[in-house]
């Protein structure tokens, strides 16, 4: 009987491979770090634009310092006008300046009643387009006091807090909201209505409700902005950044700007500075060129970056004439705003177009009762 043999067939196996380690997927090489060509000159946007600050804060305290006084003769009966009322205080009425905007554009004639509201409006809109929002880092006295309450935060408490992605996008929109509904009230009232806004009692002492709101606060008032300050110490420019829709109307401009914050990838070193210094939190590390709607062009990164020629504020090249982004030298963007401002501001002085027509008699009676104006519902006065 024959016997059957199993055998366990072994496909012979190459030492080489039975003996070699596992293999592991090479480790990527770290990308090299560019080298440094320190910057040689010296950056003075800082100090020039806090000396903007400092003087427009000044000035509005000044012409606010003159309007108090100006309300109080006539709460107090005075028989003569010792004290001209400084038009300039309408910077501080944003609606009044968008309604005498929309019947500038819709009559070809300048208002009677604040005019000068409307035409600081045009300057601070004509900074946005060319300068980005430098109205807001370098003019505006809330974002001076608010650029300010960030920083004594930052030295009491170490450090300045973000608001998780989430929550500040959504919060950001707010101000956007109510642009809005701003931009919608007042696009829907017509030439006669703005007319008939403006010639009420409320609209013709508007300045001094204005007023009156800060002397005669009341314990809501107080709250909402003790929480804005308070807010303010721990997030950087809570206010401007959140709710603000005058600067929201701004940002909304400067995204047409051909000015923008650019940086050359070339020498860039990646050291993220100045991320870390952009007081809107915008990644400018990881960008080539900034649009966002939120830069104000503070020049604060390009203060803090060490790397030669490599972040700036610069206009965009022209193919045939120079194709290269062309630097705006920080005196260029400094004088620029100053011509804007006194240019048109002193256009509207010698056109005399800057100063409201209201009779004395008219702010005899309705000042000392400003707190009686109450403000007009839609219809009324048509």
């Amino acid at each position: 009987m024959a016997t059957q043999v199993h055998s366990e067939i072994i496909p012979d196996t190459p030492s080489e491979v039975v003996d070699a380690p596992l293999q592991r997927p090479a480790k990527l090489a770290p990308k090299p770090r560019k080298k440094l060509v320190r910057r040689t000159d010296r950056d003075y946007s800082q100090i020039v634009r806090r000396s903007f600050q400092g003087a427009f804060l000044l000035l509005n305290v000044w012409i606010g310092s003159i309007f108090y006084s100006w309300v109080r003769q006539f709460e107090l009966g005075g028989a003569t006008g010792s004290v001209a009322r400084p038009a300039g205080v309408e910077g501080w009425l944003p609606i009044a300046a968008l309604m005498n905007l929309k019947y500038f554009a819709l009559t070809h004639h300048v208002p009677s009643l604040h005019p000068a509201g409307m035409f600081l409006l045009l300057s601070f809109l004509a900074m946005s387009f060319l300068f980005r929002k430098a109205f807001c880092s370098w003019l505006c006295p809330v974002g001076t006091i608010s650029e300010y309450l960030w920083q004594l935060g930052r030295k009491l408490f170490g450090r300045n807090f973000h608001l998780p992605d989430w929550l500040d996008v959504g919060l950001r929109g707010l101000k956007y909201l109510l642009l809005g509904f701003f931009v919608w009230a007042v696009s829907s009232m017509a030439v006669g209505e703005i007319t008939a806004f403006m010639n009420s009692p409320y609209g013709v002492i508007a300045d001094v409700k204005m007023l009156n709101f800060f002397r005669h606060m009341g314990e809501t008032g107080a709250i909402v902005l003790g929480v804005l300050v308070v807010a303010s110490l721990f997030v950087q420019n809570f206010w401007c950044r959140y709710l603000c829709p005058y600067g929201a109307l701004l940002g909304i401009t400067s995204l047409f700007s051909p000015a923008r914050i650019r940086r050359n990838v070339e020498t860039c070193i990646d050291c993220a500075k100045c991320a870390k210094a952009c007081p809107s939190a915008l990644p400018v590390d990881r960008l080539v060129t900034i649009k966002s709607a939120e830069c104000t062009g503070c020049l604060e990164c390009v203060a803090v970056c060490p790397a030669k020629d490599t972040l700036s504020l610069a206009l965009p090249g022209i193919p045939e004439l120079a194709p290269q982004p062309r630097t705006m030298p920080v005196w260029a963007m400094a004088a620029g705003i100053a011509v804007l401002f006194f240019g048109i501001v002193g256009f509207a002085k010698t056109a005399g177009y800057w100063d409201s027509h209201v009779a004395r008699a008219t702010y005899e009676a309705l000042v000392p009762n400003a707190d009686q104006a109450r403000h007009p519902m839609p219809g009324e006065n048509q």
